[in-house]
């Protein structure tokens, strides 16, 4: 248990530094790009959803700043 509160405990600057030490400069920021783009496609993927799937999966439906900007859909918005 004390070492699970240890790793919890421990500041985001040791935790780079010591990816830093066991992985070297290029395996780390490989690992933070790759991250970095995996969370990009996450958000990109749900954003472009209609707001019909939005309202079927549970998400608020998107603001929009035009209507001419919506994501046209062959299914028809019933509300």
């Amino acid at each position: 248990m004390r070492e699970v509160q240890v790793i919890v405990a421990e500041t985001l600057p040791a935790t780079v530094d010591e990816l830093y030490r066991k992985f070297g400069v290029w395996r780390t920021a490989r690992a933070l790009v790759l991250a970095a783009w995996r969370h990009h496609q996450t958000v990109s993927q749900v954003s472009q959803l209609s707001d019909r799937m939005r309202r079927d999966i549970g998400l608020p439906e998107a603001e929009h700043a035009h209507s001419a900007e919506r994501y046209w859909s062959i299914w028809p918005d019933t509300r």
